[in-house]
């Protein structure tokens, strides 16, 4: 995977240039002291990732990716905690707080690389029979039943199907699958999930729970939530 590095500390790319020299699937092909160094780069680089530092004089990290018309998939390295959920909705691939240790770099590029190489993957979907989708990968192809999503979550320009027993992660947007299934048995409660309303357990705090696991409900969604929800 082709990466760079986007931080205005020397020392802070340094320590990342030595991170990513221990990963033999990742090749640093340049270092950016600055955003707007960065965005002209990737206006006419192709670059699979970037390991991009949040605070940065002119322009912030967030501000950045949000200019950015194609997205590269993003690792955050920041010393700032305080952007990680204005981050998350941004569909990033990882949030890292600096200083950064090798366990935790790993863990972010083995996701990173997941989703790179889940890139090939489409949904196809049988207007005939509306019951089940296929996820597509290479030669293989993987029946899902509509009736065991549970939820989506979006990452960028891929998205993560979950059901009881496994999760798939699919080169499309949460928008495009969106229009792929059923509105009356799908609603968008947040711009990251898309839920399964029959799964729903419980709303309680401003979370959506399937199980013990809470989905966040966003502001502008939960008046027409309860709606859904058959509220008595």
């Amino acid at each position: 995977m082709n990466c760079i590095i986007v931080d205005d500390n020397k020392m802070a790319r340094a320590a990342m240039r030595q991170l990513i020299s221990q990963v033999d699937f990742l090749e640093l092909k340049k270092e950016c002291a600055d955003p707007v160094e960065a965005f002209n780069y990737l206006k006419t680089e192709a670059t699979d990732l970037v390991f991009l530092d949040i605070e940065m004089p002119g322009m912030t990290g967030i501000e950045l990716l949000k200019n950015l018309d194609k997205h590269p998939l993003i690792i955050f390295i920041t010393a700032n905690k305080d952007y990680a959920i204005e981050a998350f909705e941004l569909n990033v691939a990882d949030y890292i707080l600096k200083p950064v240790n090798l366990s935790r770099f790993i863990a972010a590029v083995s996701r990173a690389k997941e989703l790179f190489d889940n890139k090939g993957q489409k949904i196809d979907f049988d207007e005939n029979d509306k019951d089940y989708i296929f996820v597509r990968s290479n030669s293989q192809l993987v029946k899902i039943k509509i009736n065991d999503i549970l939820y989506i979550q979006a990452l960028g320009d891929y998205v993560n199907i979950f059901t009881s027993t496994a999760r798939n992660t699919v080169h499309i947007t949460l928008k495009g699958i969106e229009e792929k299934l059923p509105s009356k048995k799908f609603y968008r409660l947040h711009r990251s999930y898309l839920i399964a309303t029959d799964h729903i357990d419980r709303v309680e705090e401003g979370n959506a729970f399937i199980g013990k696991h809470p989905i966040p409900i966003g502001e502008q969604f939960k008046k027409e939530l309860l709606k859904k929800l058959n509220l008595i």
